[in-house]
């Protein structure tokens, strides 16, 4: 019975960090978010950088690199080719997300703006953020238009019908339109 329990607890365990694992590489960096950029024994490359509005950072002896559409398991594997070779023997690069770029909530909220992401929001939480809704809002018309670094379209133009329990992602703008009754 013990035996049974332990393997049960190691799969759930193996499950859950494949699915951290599978979102993380989901993410795709864009203009906007604050990246750590860590090189291992080689402190002069490791930095925290912003993403500027051109998608690219500017990186020690590589120059400027696009990293807009990028996961940070994508950008890991680029910088640690590119810096292979000529540079180092045998690198060891990790980038982690110090700071996502935030999502905006306009329309009819109590306080829209722009407002800092974090994983797991979702449309509710979103407008709770802002505020809640006003007296006028239509709590069934609310749209989204998602960043083109995290659209899978890449487009990001697309308004979307959503839901009050769809996740929300960095740098979509919610808009919650006005009821007529």
């Amino acid at each position: 019975m013990l035996r049974l329990v332990n393997l049960l607890v190691v799969l759930m365990c193996s499950v859950l960090s494949f699915s951290a694992i599978a979102a993380s590489e989901q993410y795709r960096l864009g203009a906007g978010d604050l990246i750590q950029i860590s090189v291992y024994d080689e402190p002069d490359l490791s930095q925290e950088v912003r993403i500027g509005l051109s998608g690219s950072i500017s990186y020690p002896l590589l120059g400027d690199i696009q990293v807009s559409g990028l996961s940070p398991k994508d950008l890991e594997d680029k910088l640690t080719s590119r810096l292979k070779g000529p540079y180092l023997l045998n690198p060891s690069v990790t980038v982690s997300i110090v700071e996502y770029r935030p999502f905006y909530v306009t329309g009819e909220v109590e306080k829209p703006g722009s407002y800092a992401f974090h994983p797991g929001l979702t449309v509710d939480k979103a407008i709770s953020i802002a505020g809640g809704f006003t007296e006028r809002a239509s709590k069934s018309k609310i749209y989204v238009i998602h960043d083109a670094a995290s659209d899978k379209s890449g487009r990001g133009e697309a308004r979307n019908q959503v839901k009050i329990y769809d996740v929300v992602q960095p740098g979509d703008v919610i808009t919650v339109e006005q009821s007529f009754f």
